[in-house]
């Protein structure tokens, strides 16, 4: 899962990444471009490592991409090549400025949130207008087109002439016809609002909040617990009443809006978390892992996790019927322990 983050210029934008990705820097390097790679937290991983000792114990990952420069939003349409890193992932935390203090002015995140959104909506505008007039072009010119393409394009242009983002219309933006588009403004969105220290509440953004995913953060407080020890980071916690780190929430939400689960590997030699969306089916879900595991499917012996900790071995829940066997159109669920059969 890759996760792209962007503002307005003086949002904490880079506060925000160092405090999800503990990775800190100082000076100039804060506008140049990074990339963070974290494991995402999941009881059940440490859980089943300690109950298989295995060689290797792997989680599932999240990087998140922060892009560089300190023009953002000012102009993207202007600029296509600054949302080039952007495009690439798969969804978009927008920070919301909601702090004040000396050189600030007081703090509007529905103004702030609906001046950027537009300069998505515009960046994606200047890319259908583009592809329209090319397909036009190729009609005078007597070339074959794209029926379907065209159709669509025609769709999106409508919903960005009256100023609405693909994210709006999941079913179009996803639409395998535009997949090489890579919208911006059609990507699942997660926005925070940077908050005071002292601040944990929802700001008063009216409708913002209810047609949104939104979450508050506290950013620079946030950012001093990622460079802290496990010891320090929990009296810090328990100080600051914070039931979990940002990190593990931004996380979570973002599961949650992505639509995605987790299924799982055991064995001594590797115990694996492996990310899919929701309602995959077990054949590409084999996939993930390994090609020749789905060419060569024959069937998914499935374990819930679950059951699998009321047995407390994998041979007693087999014993106890809660082993399955599943065909192709499984469709898996979060907290699935899967080996597949198959033969290539």
């Amino acid at each position: 899962m890759k996760m792209g983050i962007i503002g307005l210029e003086g949002v904490g934008k880079a506060t925000i990444f160092e405090a999800l990705t503990q990775n800190s820097v100082l000076g100039a390097a804060r506008d140049q471009a990074r990339i963070g790679t974290i494991r995402v937290p999941d009881q059940r991983v440490d859980i089943l490592s300690e109950m298989y000792q295995p060689k290797k114990t792997i989680y599932a990952q999240v990087e998140y991409s922060l892009p560089g420069g300190k023009g953002h939003g000012n102009d993207p349409q202007k600029d296509q090549n600054f949302w080039t890193p952007v495009r690439d992932c798969d969804a978009l935390i927008h920070v919301v400025r909601n702090f004040g203090g000396y050189g600030y002015e007081d703090p509007t995140p529905a103004e702030d949130f609906q001046r950027l959104d537009q300069d998505l909506i515009l960046a994606d505008l200047v890319v259908v207008e583009k592809r329209i007039e090319r397909i036009e072009l190729d009609k005078r010119r007597g070339k074959n087109v794209d029926g379907e393409e065209a159709a669509k394009l025609a769709e999106c242009l409508e919903h960005f002439e009256n100023e609405m983002p693909l994210r709006k219309f999941p079913e179009l933006a996803s639409a395998p016809v535009l997949r090489g588009f890579a919208f911006v403004s059609g990507k699942p969105m997660l926005v925070l609002f940077n908050n005071e220290d002292d601040d944990d509440a929802m700001p008063a953004a009216g409708a913002l909040i209810e047609q949104e995913n939104c979450m508050v953060i506290r950013g620079k407080l946030e950012q001093e617990l990622a460079q802290m020890s496990d010891v320090d980071a929990a009296e810090f916690l328990a100080e600051f009443e914070i039931t979990a780190s940002a990190m593990d929430r931004v996380i979570l939400k973002s599961y949650d809006i992505l639509g995605l689960v987790s299924f799982f590997t055991v064995g001594e030699d590797e115990v694996r978390a492996w990310t899919i969306v929701h309602d995959t089916q077990a054949l590409d879900a084999a996939e993930v892992i390994h090609s020749d595991i789905k060419k060569g499917f024959i069937r998914a012996e499935v374990l819930y996790y679950d059951d699998l900790l009321a047995a407390k071995t994998y041979k007693e829940a087999r014993s106890r019927g809660t082993v399955r066997l599943e065909g192709k159109t499984y469709l898996v669920k979060d907290g699935d322990i899967i080996n597949f059969r198959f033969n290539v």
